[in-house]
């Protein structure tokens, strides 16, 4: 029969059944299916009842939760019905994964559309969802472009399924009605996500994320942070913009918020781009038709080529288990399957190319009960998704830290630190044991001290950004090299000597704390992981007193600009916050600055001269 040339005259011609157009699918073919909330349900339903009419029919999609279970129908045929071809880069651990882990193929997202249109994976057929076609004929892949266009454009077979509640979402996400061989009508709700549990562990490191995303930054999430963690971290930002595999109901409320702008992008300026969507009825009513929004498929949203031309490019990515090395697992949600682990190495990637780009792994310390820590000391038997050599920034609940250019001892230490306190001493001892760990290092670095976030705070001094925070195990070489562009004057009024070197005994003390009996704040210049101290400001107590010794250090270039005067304010309440009775210090006569920084607190100062030492004391129920 003749097909016309005119869409209109080609879209009735088309339509036909499910069960007919299911019936020109032929033994030994490669079937795709459209993927993530995009899936075609009904075609899919009417696959599966077909399947004692098919021999060997290769199912081929990304990771699914399957509406219709395909895999269960190959089990019972011993896949002489369908074999089934999952593109998916993580874990198979979690028992929903490990028992089909035959069918796993793993590939970054990026490369999966010219695995298709080489014909290196021959596609046969692609059930793939579409919206009704406009007045021209074009037809929306709509909530799932990623890889679903590149297959239906390189299939020998598309069979459309039109569903009038699937958005007309802009992009490169159209299919003409000329380039479908079937077209089955057929209206169902699309599959939908429910917003994931709340978890204060997930807040907190919400606020930690807060401080790593400047404004005007384009960021990258991936499904598996809570909405709340999300909003924390994002809700007070301005002008951010939006380039990123999913798109979530948790970036919708951003939009509305006004806190996603698209403006600053530097790239595809004005438009939030994406390749699929998987969330509420709600976001897919925000995505029809809405001008701000483009869909691309995943060779182009997912090429770190295109993804580093971004400004200030963010990738916010949720592993599952990261060892004391750097090395990243990451499995699919057991209650959603897309938590983006296809598609996170090339984000990581292409965010970390750029010199103003950024790489952030999202992870709480322990599991959903606690009983297991996410840190482990090597990852054995698990599908490595980045390698160490990738990782830039780790955030859980107990702190962050940025692993880039730091040694293995170094990484361990730094990821000790942020483990939950419970692991830390096995964690300790297991890196000891694996050679990570020197022999000079001391247990109390690694499990005394839960990092105080409160008691961070940026500032913007004579145009340039300073952080005041405590120290961390991972300061250790910063404070020596503080220590070692000190003037000889400023040495001497420090540690009442002249000193030449630094070594590790004589700063031990000021990365070795619990942030309580003793506790050192540094102020620091520069990109986080790798600024320059320019201040230190410790107390050290002396139990039998309950009070705690107070020294100072400030770099000659920042001298007189008042650091001195917020770290004792620092110092002093943090200090009376936890219990302790008052603060002491020893200075020299001359050293005038010392004195009258000590006596600026609002409480009455005793001072006693001892020989060529000045002794102040003040405690915290004396105020002037």
């Amino acid at each position: 029969m003749a097909v016309s040339t005119y869409w209109a005259d080609n879209y009735v011609e088309k339509r036909c059944s499910a069960q007919e157009a299911i019936g020109r699918i032929k033994a030994g073919q490669r079937v795709f299916i459209g993927s993530s909330c995009g899936e075609p349900q009904y075609l899919i339903k009417k696959l599966a009842d077909a399947s004692d009419t098919f021999t060997d029919i290769e199912i081929v999609r990304l990771l699914s939760l399957e509406s219709t279970p395909l895999t269960l129908i190959a089990d019972k045929t011993k896949d002489q019905s369908f074999n089934i071809r999952s593109f998916y880069l993580g874990s198979a651990k979690p028992k929903s994964l490990a028992r089909n882990k035959r069918f796993i193929t793993p590939m970054n997202l990026s490369a999966i559309p010219r695995l298709f249109k080489t014909r290196r994976l021959p596609i046969h057929v692609a059930l793939i969802q579409v919206s009704p076609p406009d007045d021209f004929g074009w037809m929306s892949l709509g909530i799932s472009v990623d890889i679903t266009l590149a297959a239906a454009l390189s299939a020998d077979l598309v069979i459309a399924q039109v569903n009038s509640r699937m958005p007309r979402v802009l992009g490169r996400s159209f299919i003409h009605v000329n380039d479908v061989t079937a077209i089955v009508e057929h209206e169902e709700e699309l599959l939908t996500i429910e917003e994931l549990p709340e978890l204060d562990a997930a807040n907190h490191i919400g606020r930690l994320i807060a401080r790593l995303v400047d404004d005007g930054s384009t960021i990258q999430i991936s499904p598996g942070t809570t909405p709340q963690a999300t909003l924390l971290a994002l809700s007070e930002k301005n002008d951010l913009g939006v380039h990123t595999q999913y798109v979530t109901t948790d970036i919708m409320r951003l939009v509305s918020m006004g806190v996603i702008t698209n403006r600053k992008k530097g790239f595809n300026e004005g438009k939030l781009v994406a390749s699929c969507a998987i969330g509420s009825k709600n976001l897919y009513e925000f995505l029809d038709d809405n001008p701000a929004i483009e869909f691309y498929p995943s060779d182009y949203v997912n090429d770190p080529g295109i993804i580093s031309q971004h400004n200030k490019m963010v990738a916010m990515n949720v592993p599952m288990a990261m060892d004391l090395t750097g090395q990243v697992a990451a499995d699919a949600l057991s209650f959603n399957h897309f938590s983006g682990i296809t598609g996170m190495l090339d984000f990581i990637r292409g965010a970390s190319r750029p010199e103003s780009g950024k790489s952030i792994l999202m992870l709480t310390s322990t599991t959903v009960d606690g009983k297991k820590s996410r840190i482990t000391p090597m990852l054995d038997d698990t599908a490595i998704v980045v390698p160490r050599g990738d990782v830039q920034y780790v955030v859980t609940e107990y702190g962050a830290v940025n692993l880039f250019g730091k040694s293995l001892q170094e990484r361990a230490m730094a990821m000790i630190s942020i483990s939950h306190p419970d692991f830390r001493e096995e964690l300790f001892f297991e890196a000891r044991k694996m050679g990570l760990l020197g022999a000079e290092r001391t247990l109390s670095e690694s499990v005394q001290g839960i990092y105080p976030i409160k008691l961070e705070e940026t500032r913007v001094m004579d145009g340039e950004l300073i952080t005041i925070r405590p120290a961390k195990p991972v300061d250790e070489r910063r404070i020596q090299e503080h220590f070692y562009t000190q003037d000889k004057d400023d040495i001497y009024s420090r540690f009442f000597q002249a000193k030449t070197r630094f070594v590790r005994g004589d700063v031990e003390g000021m990365f070795q704390i619990d942030y309580v009996k003793n506790l050192t704040l540094l102020v620091v210049v520069g990109e986080f992981g790798f600024g320059k101290v320019v201040a230190v400001g410790e107390y050290l107590l002396d139990p039998a007193k309950n009070i705690a010794e107070i020294a100072f250090s400030v770099s000659k270039e920042w001298q007189g600009k008042r650091l001195g005067k917020i770290i004792m304010k620092k110092l002093s309440e943090a200090a009376r916050e936890n219990g302790i009775s008052g603060l002491m210090a020893y200075t020299l006569p001359r050293n005038r600055g010392m004195i009258k920084l000590f006596k600026s607190l609002p409480y009455k100062t005793k001072t006693v001269y001892d020989g060529e030492v000045v002794e102040l004391t003040c405690m915290f129920d004396e105020l002037k």
